[in-house]
């Protein structure tokens, strides 16, 4: 089908959000109150904090501020892939931390593991599948990339199976499959917002004060308390957690090692039987392709597809707006590359089509730091792979706060900082040309050029 036919009637909203679940908001926060921790930020990042700070000690007097809705920048834009990977990938974790990468393995399983058990506890109804994830070749170069650790993935006792080119179609038929790896425990398929919507539940029967659309303007410290001020009210705090993703820090530090990045993706209409048959897809995992540009994509619970990524979009500037979250020439390119992926869905239409900013830094996975004399702390640049990785930061910032060491704090991914980019307008320059340099990869079989790899060397490592 031609790709402005098939995205012609598709809604300008995230498919998540557009949902008659959605609850009404929490009131505003309309006075000045005081609290033993106040949680900036309604994502996953703080709905995680301000659920097992409660959990932890129940006693403890929390409010959570959201500035709009609950969930609803990058935590409900997403493509509801819940990783146990803390590190955007073995492959990531292991070029930064080999020394500590089996035990950031078995604590990102285990994080996940607890993610199961939470949703049980409260009863979260978020269609969690834990499926896995297939990692897919489409590409001879890519096959060679999926190869390079079969030997540590064994040694590491994590639960991969190599697939050839019959097994991995025989799992989800594409003629463009060459081989992959089925990471089968590893990951699960949810619906972010219903999660969001959920845990916020959650935090309100344990006893924590969320208030909606209530946005932190300032931050002062008295040296005693944390004083954050909103619109129409305010709140004293003997702590706080920040968990505001990309957008403008209370803590200015953060802006030297945060940028925006735009991702975009696509919601087809629901497979009929017929269809479905034609893809088999019998065991719902999720799926990314190995490109340095990739794409990911799953099945929702009442069968449609969600494909989204390739295009991951830095505007000059580094600017947030909100005509940013549509970009008709990403929406285009990805209906092409899906009918090239399924040829056999080529009646297929779209029913959304929406983007959104999500936060990344120089290392691709989340950095952690504190400030006020230890009072606030922070977990930020997730870079896209938050949904589970985001409960285990809530638990390293209030391990922070806390002020006691613990398995977590002692690791040197918590304790390092990433590298920080360079002041625009030079920011702006280098990660255009690292993006075209990645495109360039990518049509090369994968060599990597001289400037990506120099940023290798340095210690960046961009490949997504």
């Amino acid at each position: 089908m031609d790709p402005l036919k098939a995205l012609a009637d598709a809604e300008r909203k995230p498919y998540w959000l557009d949902s008659p679940a959605r609850p009404e908001p929490r009131p505003r926060l309309t006075d000045h109150t005081t609290a033993d921790l106040a949680v900036v930020g309604g994502g996953f990042s703080g709905l995680w904090t301000a659920l097992m700070a409660k959990e932890r000690d129940p006693s403890l007097d929390v409010v959570l501020l959201e500035g709009r809705r609950i969930g609803w920048a990058a935590t409900g834009r997403n493509g509801g892939f819940c990783m146990a990977t803390l590190t955007h990938g073995l492959a990531n974790g292991l070029e930064r931390w080999p020394d500590d990468i089996g035990r950031l393995e078995r604590m990102g399983v285990a994080n996940l593991d607890e993610i199961e058990a939470t949703l049980e506890r409260y009863g979260v109804d978020c269609s969690f599948e834990r499926t896995g994830e297939l990692h897919v070749a489409t590409e001879p170069w890519q096959l060679d990339t999926l190869g390079e650790h079969l030997d540590l993935i064994s040694d590491l006792g994590l639960d991969y199976v190599p697939l050839d080119q019959e097994q991995v179609r025989a799992e989800v038929n594409s003629p463009t499959y060459l081989g992959g790896l089925w990471e089968r425990s590893g990951c699960a398929m949810l619906d972010p917002a219903r999660l969001a919507w959920g845990l916020r539940e959650a935090c309100l029967r344990v006893g924590v004060r969320v208030h909606e659309r209530s946005p932190v303007r300032s931050l002062r410290d008295d040296g005693v308390r944390i004083e954050l001020r909103t619109p129409y009210g305010g709140v004293s705090a003997a702590k706080v957690a920040l968990g505001t993703g990309v957008f403008p820090p209370l803590l200015r530090r953060l802006r030297h090692f945060v940028v925006p990045v735009y991702d975009y993706a696509l919601m087809t209409e629901p497979l009929t039987d017929g269809q479905l048959a034609e893809i088999g897809w019998r065991n719902r995992q999720g799926v990314g392709d190995s490109g340095n540009r990739f794409h990911y994509y799953r099945l929702t619970d009442d069968n449609r597809i969600l494909w989204g990524g390739y295009d991951a979009v830095y505007y000059n500037g580094g600017l947030v707006k909100p005509e940013y979250d549509q970009r008709d020439e990403t929406f285009v390119t990805l209906a092409r590359h899906f009918y090239d992926t399924f040829p056999q869905l080529d009646e297929v239409r779209f029913t959304h089509r929406w983007g959104g900013v999500i936060d990344t830094c120089s290392r691709f996975s989340a950095f952690y730091g504190q400030a006020h004399g230890g009072r606030l702390a922070y977990g930020v640049g997730y870079t896209g792979m938050g949904v589970g990785a985001t409960r285990f930061g809530a638990n390293v910032m209030l391990d922070l706060l806390s002020g006691e060491p613990t398995e977590r704090t002692e690791l040197r991914m918590v304790k390092e900082k990433p590298i920080p980019f360079p002041p625009e307008p030079v920011r702006s320059g280098v990660i255009q040309v690292t993006r075209w340099s990645i495109a360039q990869a990518d049509q090369h079989q994968g060599r990597r050029n001289l400037w990506l790899r120099t940023l290798d060397r340095m210690g960046l490592g961009f490949d997504s």
